[in-house]
C-alpha cells in the first residue's frame, strides 16, 4: 500500500521540483510558465504539494477568481500535477481533497476545473454551462468544464468566469 503523502502548502524552496514536474507529468503541454507565473503570486492563489520521502511528488493550485455580475467566492483548480513514478497511487486526489478542504474553510463557494470528467467526478465536479470559462471551448470539451459548489448551493450564479492575468493566455484554454 502506498505511503500517505504529507500535504501542505508550497514554499519558494520546492520551485524547481514543481516546474521540472509538469514536463513530466504533461509532455504535450507547456504548463511551466503559468506555474511560475502563479508561484511568484502567492495572494493570487493557494498551491500546495505532496511530500513524500523529502520529495515533492505532487502539486495542485487553486487560483482566486469571480464569476462576472456575482459576489460568489471562486476558485480554479489547475494545474495538478503528480510526478510520472507516483501517480495512480491516490496522491492527486489527496492533494485536491486537502485543497477543496481549505477554500471551504475559507469560505470559498465554487470551484471550476477544466479536465476530465471521469476524475473529477469523484471529488463532486459536475458539468457546468451556467458559467463560461474565459475562452470558448470545443464542443467536445464542454462536459470537462465543471464546477463544485463549496457553500450554500441555493445561491445561484451565471456569467463568465473572471480570472487573473496569468490564465488569459487562449493556449490554455485550447486543445
Amino acid at each position: 500500500m502506498p505511503v500517505a503523502p504529507e500535504i501542505r502548502i508550497s514554499n519558494a524552496r520546492d520551485i524547481d521540483a514543481i516546474v521540472s514536474m509538469y514536463p513530466l507529468a504533461f509532455p504535450d503541454e507547456d504548463l511551466v510558465p503559468v506555474v511560475r507565473q502563479l508561484l511568484a503570486e502567492p495572494e493570487l492563489a493557494l498551491s500546495l504539494v505532496a511530500i513524500v520521502d523529502d520529495q515533492v511528488v505532487g502539486h495542485v493550485i487553486f487560483t482566486t477568481c469571480a464569476v462576472e455580475g456575482s459576489d460568489l467566492r471562486s476558485s480554479l483548480l489547475a494545474p495538478l500535477a503528480v510526478a510520472p513514478g507516483f501517480q495512480r497511487q491516490g496522491i492527486g486526489s489527496e492533494i485536491v481533497k486537502a485543497g477543496l478542504q481549505r477554500l471551504i474553510d475559507s469560505g470559498v463557494e465554487v470551484a471550476f476545473v477544466l479536465g476530465d470528467p471521469a476524475y473529477y467526478s469523484r471529488f463532486g465536479f459536475v458539468p457546468d454551462s451556467k458559467v463560461q470559462p474565459p475562452y470558448p471551448l470545443p464542443a467536445e470539451w464542454y462536459t470537462a468544464w465543471q464546477s463544485q459548489y463549496l457553500g450554500d448551493a441555493s445561491r445561484s450564479y451565471a456569467g463568465k468566469l473572471a480570472v487573473p492575468s496569468q490564465w488569459l493566455d487562449p493556449a490554455l484554454w485550447a486543445p
